[in-house]
C-alpha cells in the first residue's frame, strides 16, 4: 500500500522523520492529504517552535481538523498558530491547480 507522500525522509532527524510519517497516516483520506502535502512541503523547514505546533495538530482528531481546514467550525484559539494558517492557505492556493 502506498503511503502517497512525494518526499522521501531521507536525511530528516528521527522527529521529522515520525511526524512525516504519521502525517500520512492519520485515519482518513482527507486529513493524510492535508497534513501529508503539508509535510511534504514544508516538514524539512520548519522550526523546532513550529514542529511544537504541528504535533499538537497531529492530535487533534480527523473530524475536527478537517472541520477547521474547511471553514465548517471555526478553529480553537490554542490551535489558530501561524503554522495553521499556513497550512489551511497552503491547501486552497490557486496557483497549486491547473
Amino acid at each position: 500500500m502506498t503511503t502517497g507522500t512525494k518526499r522521501s525522509s531521507e536525511g530528516l532527524d528521527n522527529r521529522r522523520r515520525r511526524l512525516l510519517f504519521r502525517s500520512w497516516h492519520r485515519g482518513i483520506r482527507e486529513t493524510d492529504l492535508i497534513m501529508g502535502g503539508f509535510a511534504d512541503a514544508h516538514i524539512e523547514t520548519l522550526t523546532d517552535a513550529e514542529l511544537d505546533d504541528y504535533e499538537g495538530l497531529i492530535e487533534v482528531p480527523d473530524a475536527d481538523l478537517l472541520s477547521w481546514v474547511t471553514g465548517e467550525q471555526p478553529v480553537p484559539s490554542e490551535y489558530d498558530t501561524p503554522l495553521f494558517r499556513r497550512m489551511r492557505a497552503f491547501h486552497f492556493r490557486t496557483d497549486r491547480h491547473p
